[in-house]
């Protein structure tokens, strides 16, 4: 029994150890994670689902559509008035089934505008008083109906949607690239919150040992109280700080876990990612490569469709409406339904209806002034806008360039600075470095540092914002897709 349990609790203790283990992760690792995972990941692609089945809808819309419709049954039975020849009313008691049942087939057309539709229909009608059934019925129908002088919308929005689908599809492309960049962000605030833990627990301990070393030091009276004073207080600041980076630490990474959908609870590693691929940004492939791909180009071209078709609109309603509604088609009637298809008669029918305005004290030209005008100011914000993208595009592309040349001076100096605090540490052993000289290595060590992952981290920023701004990668030369 002994045994089982020193062999259980050894298994425990192992597998507690094994989950306490720290998870090492590098950036891409979070990237990646963070794309198929968040909740901002999820959402953009549930936005590109529901855009991918409401273009479908629209394109549905110009296909063949067939359909039956009626009223069966559909039974009365009441008093209803009769006026009589001399005028007067008489009411009579019915009781009757009056059903009608349509299949139709029918076809928009966006060239011109209207509708063609062919038909079938049958009516049938019970008159219980009476006894009897009558059908009546419509063999065959063809009609149009044909808007005439009037503004067509299908040809305008066979036009715009299209460019509509395609701009929610580089928005969902777009967004994956801003969650990546979001990602790197939470990435690099527990990266840098570990390395000051580091930085803090390094302090800790070699402020704790210089302090021993001093107090041996003032016991053979090379070092004043005053500096064994100054090792004291830096022991107590370096244990002070151990305890905020600890717990700016714990809130880092909870927050990264977090947006990220983690559920996992074991501590993070996180690798430097200080190797950086060589690589150029052509400003002019930059610029040409955002206008192709940007869901903000397919804006702009969509934007000014829609403001040359609000004005084809105002000019085209402020003048001569009209519509043709016309069919032609056989008809019948009998008390048995295979009676509707024997010599059916001709069915004709011809309509056109119209509105002219005539006095509209100015209406209609300041509506077709109004949509000018709307017409004008989007071309206007549309060229800013443009010019506003090719900005930010060419402030990007140069930093990113400074921030790579920045990285490597910063790794630099921080060797520098790590080789400089390690010479004043062992001069200060030897008695040989006073404790200020000390304190300003050991601030200039831990700044390079804290400069160094800093410019590792505006540089992974820069690098996956020149990728949300022309929706490129500038490592494979390939244009991102929603599967890269």
């Amino acid at each position: 029994m002994s045994h089982r349990f020193t062999l259980l609790l050894v298994l425990l203790l192992t597998a507690q150890a094994t989950l306490a283990q720290p998870v090492s992760l590098t950036l891409d690792d979070i990237v990646s994670l963070a794309r198929e995972q968040s909740l901002a990941g999820k959402q953009a692609a549930t936005l590109q689902k529901t855009n991918y089945w409401t273009f479908r809808t629209f394109m549905a819309g110009f296909r063949p559509q067939l359909s039956l419709s009626g009223s069966l049954p559909s039974f009365t039975r009441s008093f209803v008035q009769v006026i009589q020849p001399d005028g007067t009313i008489v009411f009579q008691p019915v009781s009757n089934n009056n059903s009608i049942l349509s299949l139709s087939l029918s076809q928009n057309i966006p060239l011109t505008g209207g509708s063609i539709y062919v038909q079938q229909q049958i009516q049938r009608f019970d008159n219980f008083l009476a006894k009897n059934t009558l059908y009546n019925g419509v063999p065959f129908e063809i009609g149009l109906s044909q808007p005439l002088f009037r503004f067509n919308q299908m040809k305008w929005d066979r036009l715009t949607e299209p460019l509509r689908y395609a701009e929610s599809n580089q928005q969902y492309i777009e967004a994956m690239e801003q969650v990546a960049l979001d990602a790197t962000g939470f990435y690099f605030d527990l990266l840098v919150a570990q390395v000051n833990l580091q930085i803090a627990e390094t302090n800790r301990a070699n402020n704790d040992t210089l302090y021993k070393i001093a107090q041996h030091k003032l016991t053979l009276g090379r070092i004043s109280r005053n500096d064994l004073l100054q090792l004291q207080l830096s022991v107590l600041n370096a244990q002070k700080d151990l305890a905020s980076a600890r717990q700016t630490a714990e809130v880092a990474a909870l927050k990264l876990r977090s947006y990220v959908g983690s559920r996992d609870d074991r501590p993070l590693a996180l690798a430097i990612p200080n190797r950086l691929n060589p690589f150029t940004v052509d400003i002019k492939l930059a610029l040409e490569q955002a206008f192709a791909n940007r869901s903000s180009a397919i804006t702009f071209r969509r934007q000014q469709l829609e403001a040359d078709r609000d004005l084809e609109k105002a000019r085209k309603e402020n003048g001569l409406n009209a519509t043709l509604n016309a069919s032609f088609g056989l008809s019948n009637r009998g008390s048995r339904p295979t009676d509707l298809y024997v010599q059916p008669q001709d069915r004709q029918f011809v309509e056109i209806q119209f509105v002219l305005p005539i006095m509209t004290w100015g209406r209609a030209k300041a509506r077709t002034e109004t949509a000018l005008a709307t017409q004008q100011l989007t071309v206007q914000t549309v060229e800013q806008n443009k010019r506003i993208m090719e900005q930010q595009i060419y402030t990007q592309v140069t930093l990113l360039d400074m921030l790579r040349q920045q990285v490597t001076l910063t790794a630099e100096a921080d060797q520098i600075a790590q080789n400089r605090y390690q010479i004043a540490q062992d001069r200060f052993k030897l008695s040989d470095l006073s404790v200020t000289d000390l304190g300003i290595a050991t601030q200039d060590k831990d700044r390079a540092r804290r400069d160094a992952i800093l410019a590792l981290r505006d540089y992974w920023q820069a690098h996956y914002t020149i990728r949300l701004l022309t929706l490129y990668d500038f490592e494979t030369n390939q244009k991102l897709t929603q599967s890269r």
